[in-house]
């Protein structure tokens, strides 16, 4: 059947979610995203990744500040709205809207990691399987009943946070492809979450990728992996804050091997020299 969605989303992840339904055959008629903004030592106005997607493919786009009063372009006659990583609430009024109500996308088997870093989390409590959930929305925080939901094997674990947010991508928009169309067509019947199995995530702070060394190695190396590339490990030598920007875990053992001390380049941590560090360097 062919459906007239609307498309919610703003980072890279909700591009490639598009990417997948696009090779499906399926456009939205309409992309909300949220407005540009500066970004860089220049402080440059910047669109957000999926506001370049629209462009690139022809498809309308509104940017509104704020959903507390819901813009006229989204009162047409929808089937569905879809949401993948927009970014902001969506009041009960806005979400009931469609003929089909809204579906989001959402990187974790709910009730299990509701709210702001789900991938992030699967990673830092080293859970498997991980998998990809399409949710009806409801007003609720990653509340609402599951339409769809499905695991994925991984080929290894743990992978850091930058490869398994592309994973949940494209996984994401695949299954939301096969939801989008049954669901609208009546072949799904929602299936209520088991709220007291559910379990929370918080946003991520820079402070939170502070590295001990005292800690167990493998929740280090978890911390690194879930962390990476933001808001990233560091830990401090002399004073000094030095960002971890890669790493290993083997045979027990943590350890940078390349890192970057605050208002200098990166370097092997092996020849790092200048500070009292809190991890003996390997022996070359």
């Amino acid at each position: 059947m062919s459906l007239k969605f609307a498309y919610f989303g703003t980072p890279p992840f909700a591009v490639r979610v598009l990417e997948e339904l696009q090779e499906r055959n399926l456009s939205p008629s309409l992309i909300v995203t949220a407005p540009d903004k500066k970004a860089g030592r220049g402080l440059t106005l910047t669109p957000p990744a999926v506001k370049v997607w629209a462009e690139k493919n022809n498809i309308p786009i509104i940017q509104p500040e704020s959903l507390k009063e819901i813009p006229e372009e989204l009162k047409a006659d929808f089937d569905v709205f879809v949401v993948a990583a927009y970014g902001k609430i969506l009041k009960k009024e806005l979400i009931d809207l469609p003929r089909c109500g809204t579906l989001n996308v959402h990187p974790s088997l709910l009730p299990k990691y509701r709210g702001a870093s789900p991938i992030e989390g699967q990673i830092l409590h080293d859970e498997k399987p991980v998998g990809v959930t399409i949710m009806q929305m409801d007003e609720d925080l990653d509340h609402g009943p599951i339409v769809l939901q499905r695991e994925k094997t991984l080929p290894a674990w743990p992978i850091r946070k930058d490869e398994l947010t592309r994973v949940f991508a494209a996984y994401g928009g695949e299954i939301l492809a096969e939801a989008m169309t049954k669901w609208c067509d009546g072949k799904i019947e929602a299936v209520p979450q088991d709220h007291e199995k559910a379990t929370f995530t918080a946003k991520l702070k820079k402070e939170d990728g502070e590295i001990n060394f005292a800690d167990d190695p493998y929740q280090n190396f978890l911390k690194f992996c879930a962390f990476h590339p933001w808001p990233g490990t560091f830990f401090f030598a002399d004073g000094i804050r030095i960002k971890i920007a890669d790493a290993t875990y083997h045979e027990g053992i943590f350890l940078p091997t390349k890192v970057i001390p605050e208002g200098k380049k990166e370097v092997r941590y092996r020849e790092l020299t200048g500070y009292n560090l809190p991890l003996e360097a390997p022996k070359q």
